[in-house]
């Protein structure tokens, strides 16, 4: 007979096949030697109480042997002279639409604007060690998308979305470890999912799917209601009736494009604020209770932590444990930061962005030419919001993505840093004041959070933390409207608004199974034109 059962383990113990089997027979109460096999099936880890505990999910094999396992295979096809289905930017959502087109029988054509990977490596170095942002080729242009060098967490809070599952086997089949597929919060590491990304792009070019790299959507065609056509780099038109948009969140040239060609959009909530950096030696101590190093079985600690302020969520996002703190600017006289961390999570540092609603009343917070004093908003407020922001840190840094930061101490006693302590942002730091950077219902509300995470977390609350700004693009600030049955612009007949720059996702898991979603639709939008001509 087979059976599940779940057990509690001691760090210690993790790699003790002994106390596991032990522990097994114990909580299923059958003998030692009746176990033939057992699977693990999930691995999670449990820090509320004093001591902390793998909480493990078994698969166990009692009085038989285990049959060969029957792994689910994906199905791939040629589809080199199928009817083409355009797809623009080659993040998750690009991705995983791509090899769900091939799937169904569609050939799909992507297009994006950065570079392959390799490529991308050297442009990231140069904005890493000189400061140079190349508009195209940088932490959230180019092949994977923003994914690619920032973590590869494999994990979403909505459960609703759509499979899982089959993402992450996806994710497995193309050279992720077996660990995804078990871990409560599977990730894959920054210096892993690049070599990844590039095996899901070559199996759609060898099953006859197309790949453009250095290739950007300039213009969209429409006539009386319909997709006809695109442009690609400002001189090249192509017929299209079918494309699937997931260019990311901030492909603020692809919402002026639809707005200026009267396509609707949305002003949406974003959020915005810093990331801050502690040692994570002091993550560690509070998370799993110990006044030294944590267990060498015990990964690097995380944290979560969610406040209401004025009415106001502010939480961490993206919480990167083991981590490194990276220049996100898409242009050069802006300042952006986020996090990400590699596979073994083991730099001496533990970031995470912490950040503030932004509703749409606030808008009229920041001056912008797209938010008055009336409280209109236009589509475009969220982008100039962010922008302003981003523009204000990089003059507090000074240029050659210099990044403001100050103590988390002395933010919170508005007093300017006299110097900084240690941290993995490359480019450098400037001791700044932030309450001047950032706008002041943002700034005061978060310094609340703050007061309010060190009553639960202590030590949090230290001037060996630094805050680095600014965290502004956590999630587009526009959406790019859908009908909820078909998946297309409701003005644009064959427009599939995708992923986490139409407003549609939050995260690598989330992204990749829209674009799923609007591969299927653009599957029934093919089948219903067939009919219907």
């Amino acid at each position: 007979m087979i059976k599940e059962t779940n057990i509690s383990l001691p760090p210690e113990f993790l790699n003790e096949k002994s106390e596991i089997e032990k522990r097994i027979s114990a909580q299923i109460g059958v003998a030692t030697n009746r176990i033939k096999h057992y699977k693990l099936l999930r691995r999670s880890i449990d820090a509320r109480g004093r001591k902390v505990l793998y909480q493990l999910r078994f698969q166990v094999w009692v009085d038989e042997n285990i049959n060969s396992e029957e792994k689910e295979t994906l199905h791939f096809q040629n589809v080199s002279n199928q009817k083409p289905v355009y797809i623009v930017g080659l993040g998750p959502a690009g991705l995983f639409a791509g090899l769900e087109l091939i799937a169904l029988g569609l050939k799909p054509i992507i297009l994006e604007r950065g570079k392959e990977v390799r490529a991308r490596r050297r442009d990231l170095a140069v904005l890493n060690k000189e400061g140079i942002v190349n508009p195209e080729s940088n932490y959230c242009f180019g092949e994977g998308g923003a994914g690619t060098f920032s973590d590869g967490k494999l994990y979403t809070r909505s459960t609703k979305r759509g499979d899982t599952q089959k993402v992450l086997n996806i994710l497995h089949h193309f050279g992720a470890t077996e660990e995804i597929l078990i871990d409560a919060h599977p990730h894959i590491g920054t210096n892993k999912l690049p070599q990844i990304i590039q095996n899901m792009r070559e199996k759609i070019v060898e099953c006859g799917g197309e790949v453009h790299f250095e290739t950007k959507l300039t213009n969209v065609f429409v006539e009386f209601g319909k997709l006809t056509a695109i442009e690609i780099n400002g001189n090249e038109r192509v017929a299209s009736d079918a494309l699937i948009l997931a260019t990311g969140h901030s492909a603020r040239d692809i919402f002026s494009l639809l707005h200026q060609n009267k396509i609707q959009l949305h002003a949406k909530p974003f959020a915005l604020g810093v990331r801050i950096e502690h040692p994570q030696s002091i993550i560690d101590s509070v998370q799993y209770h110990c006044s030294g190093e944590r267990h060498e079985n015990l990964p690097a600690a995380s944290y979560s932590l969610v406040q209401q302020v004025e009415n106001k969520g502010v939480y961490s996002f993206c919480m990167c444990p083991g981590g490194i703190i990276c220049p996100a600017s898409t242009e050069n006289e802006i300042v952006v930061v986020n996090g990400w961390s590699p596979s073994k999570r083991d730099s001496p540092f533990a970031n995470s962005g912490m950040v503030v609603e932004i509703a749409l009343e606030d808008f009229i917070e920041v001056p912008t030419p797209l938010a008055n004093e009336n409280g209109e908003v236009n589509p475009l407020s969220g982008v100039h919001f962010q922008r302003f922001i981003e523009e204000k840190a990089y003059a507090a840094g000074g240029g050659k993505q210099v990044a403001p930061a100050q103590r988390l101490m002395d933010f919170i006693h508005k007093k300017t840093s006299q110097n900084l302590p240690e941290c993995s942002y490359l480019p450098g730091l400037k001791p700044t004041n932030m309450q001047e950077v950032l706008p002041a219902f943002v700034a005061n509300r978060l310094r609340k959070g703050f007061q309010n995470f060190g009553k639960s977390m202590p030590r949090y609350l230290t001037n060996e933390a630094v805050i680095v700004g600014v965290e502004s693009r956590t999630s587009s600030p526009v959406r790019i409207p859908r009908e909820a049955e078909t998946l297309m612009h409701p003005q644009v007949q064959g427009l599939f608004p995708c992923g986490e720059g139409a407003g549609y996702a939050g995260g690598i898991m989330s992204a990749a199974i829209d674009g799923q979603k609007c591969a299927n639709a653009a599957l029934n939008f093919s089948k219903n034109k067939s009919v219907q001509f």
